[in-house]
């Protein structure tokens, strides 16, 4: 997969197959809708092309947003590229290029940067500036300019039964198992390992705590979780705890991942944590020792659900 940061810098070889998203998450939803894509442009003989946007059009347009999102753009790409893409195009959402207007979209962009001959597109896709216009205008403006406009039906987007807004709920919530299910791939967290305090080594459970730099990078509710991660080829399964670590009175939220029969030192190292399970909420104890009893108690529970 060849990615392109910009349409402006797109030059198109030959005519391509399109569909246009935000993709966060890439979940069972948007997989069905790339995995057609793909499917028409081999029986076609053209070039899959995916175009998305970052920032997200909603931190953009709406300037009081919270909006966290399940994929850092690295991570959105390195999803993107497992599913035999031509061309992911990434261009910059700005205010200006809101203001495009439905007629300069297809006329500019589809038709003359593109050269777009056919289309996949969702039933309620709205576009152009004030999301003035709709599949149907879309499909009327194909019989112009040449090109073919594939609408997914609502019925074929509604069977998947996911949506991106209830993979974060239930990311939000603790519930990992529903949200893996809906990403039909483990929840993952890709972040630098930096310096802790030690204070897990006093007590035979060390840790590699890592820094997440995306603000914007939705993360799970406090707690302690079953995470797994490909450390040098090699998968080591452990647990992570999100909080802010209230036996010790911490005052910043921190991600601390202890692995299983691991001892390697990883500092400074980039690393993706798969999420796999909710194992209890964060708690305080009276004293490490009752600390450390529990975290015996949670290293079992994970140690279970190995398979």
């Amino acid at each position: 997969m060849k990615v392109i940061y910009g349409i402006e810098n797109y030059k198109p070889l030959k005519s391509c197959a399109l569909t246009i998203g935000t993709f966060d998450g890439v979940h069972v939803g948007h997989q069905k809708i790339i995995r057609r894509l793909v499917s028409v442009s081999k029986s076609k003989n053209i070039h899959p092309v995916v175009l998305t946007f970052f920032p997200h059009p909603r931190m953009i347009l709406q300037s009081d947003t919270s909006i966290k999102l399940i994929d850092t753009l690295d991570e959105k790409i390195d999803l993107l590229k497992q599913l035999n893409i031509g061309t992911l195009i990434i261009h910059p959402f700005s205010k200006s290029f809101s203001r495009t207007t439905a007629n300069e979209f297809v006329r500019d962009i589809i038709v003359k940067s593109l050269s777009v001959k056919y289309l996949i597109i969702g039933y309620d896709h709205r576009f152009g500036r004030n999301r003035e216009a709709t599949v149907d205008n879309l499909i009327n403006c194909g019989f112009t300019y040449g090109f073919e406009v594939e609408k997914i039906e609502a019925k074929e987007i509604e069977s998947v039964n996911v949506s991106s807004t209830k993979i974060r709920n239930a990311i939000t919530t603790g519930d990992i198992r529903k949200a893996n299910k809906y990403l039909n791939r483990p929840f993952r967290i890709t972040g630098r390992v930096v310096t802790g305090n030690g204070i897990g080594r006093k007590i035979d459970f060390p840790t590699a705590n890592i820094s997440v730099t995306e603000d914007f990078k939705l993360l799970p509710k406090d707690g302690v979780y079953f995470v797994k991660s490909s450390i040098k080829g090699h998968y080591f399964f452990g647990m992570m705890n999100i909080g802010f670590r209230p036996t010790v009175n911490g005052k910043v939220r921190t991600i601390e991942v202890h692995y299983f029969k691991f001892n390697e030192n990883l500092y400074d190292k980039k690393i993706k944590i798969e999420i796999l399970d909710l194992i209890r909420n964060e708690k305080k104890f009276n004293s490490l020792k009752d600390l450390e009893k529990q975290l015996l108690i949670d290293k079992k529970l994970c140690e279970d659900l190995i398979k």
